[in-house]
């Protein structure tokens, strides 16, 4: 299949959300990404539930909500039935993934798994099999604009390695500090799905980017 791109909407324009919104919805765009932070897990705070829930009503394409929070199976129902599609939670934040996971997919979201840039992809051998998205954390988590962590490609490598062995289906998502530089060496090396926050919504034209996204 082709490579998704995910537009993430921390970027955006809040003040003009809805525009930024139907720009995505009339884009190349697969994805909304959303990245949910509390402030706790890493150190700036982003939007919750009520925020979520307007995104839901104007987006048509899948919301794919990145928690960046401490103790998410609290809060799985209720991002679910705020509009998330897939639902992602990081392995640093999860006494116990697997129940986590299994969770997720009963709500009926898809289940995702994050690793942040020091968590290394061999710690997920026993559970790879039941995660259908792995999201790696291209920088250190809480902030956009930041410059990509050159040591992901050798982790995407290893993340593919890691998904054949076991015969998983998981797709592998890669965020942060992603731009026209990078996307193509990130494509190449095995990445499904490209999360763009500054590099679209900071650009003069982001449909073109986007564009330029799903066709590196």
């Amino acid at each position: 299949m082709s490579h998704l791109v995910a537009p993430s909407l921390l970027s955006a324009n809040f003040l003009d959300l809805g525009t930024q919104i139907r720009m995505v919805n009339h884009s190349e765009a697969d994805w909304f990404h959303l990245d949910v932070m509390d402030g706790v897990f890493v150190p700036n705070i982003s939007f919750g539930f009520p925020i979520i829930e307007k995104i839901s009503a104007l987006a048509s394409k899948p919301l794919d909500v990145h928690l960046m929070i401490i103790d998410p199976d609290r809060y799985i129902e209720r991002f679910r039935n705020a509009g998330a599609a897939i639902i992602t939670v990081h392995y640093e934040a999860c006494t116990h993934l697997h129940r986590t996971l299994e969770t997720i997919q009963k709500s009926g979201a898809k289940a995702g798994v994050a690793l942040n840039p020091h968590t290394p992809v061999l710690l997920l051998k026993d559970i790879v099999y039941l995660a259908d998205v792995v999201l790696l954390m291209s920088v250190n988590p809480g902030f956009g604009g930041q410059k990509f962590i050159e040591h992901t490609y050798h982790k995407i490598n290893e993340l593919q390695e890691l998904i054949s062995k076991v015969k998983a289906s998981a797709l592998i998502e890669v965020d942060g500090g992603v731009d026209m530089m990078n996307a193509p060496k990130i494509v190449s090396g095995g990445a499904n799905i490209l999360v763009a926050g500054n590099t679209v919504f900071g650009n003069v034209d982001p449909m073109k980017i986007i564009h330029e996204l799903k066709n590196v």
